[in-house]
């Protein structure tokens, strides 16, 4: 195996991990947003509005990493 195809891989697998890493992430983002439908009392519009656009933006994000996957 040659020293470019090594790097290749290395970076490969650096990638795989960051991928990994940030889909774990986006999961806590949705759980906690969920949550907090559920616990905040009266929550009213304008906080709606801001959790289902972090939501919205969070799965963005995934599918963004997944389209990787494909590529």
């Amino acid at each position: 195996m040659g020293l470019l195809q090594q790097h290749r891989e290395g970076e490969d697998e650096n990638l795989r991990k960051l991928k990994h890493d940030i889909k774990n992430q986006l999961s806590n983002i949705h759980l906690a947003l969920e949550q907090l439908k559920y616990e905040l009392p009266d929550i009213t519009d304008d906080c709606l509005f801001y959790i289902d656009t972090i939501a919205t933006s969070a799965t963005k994000i995934n599918n963004l990493l997944n389209d990787t996957d494909k590529a």
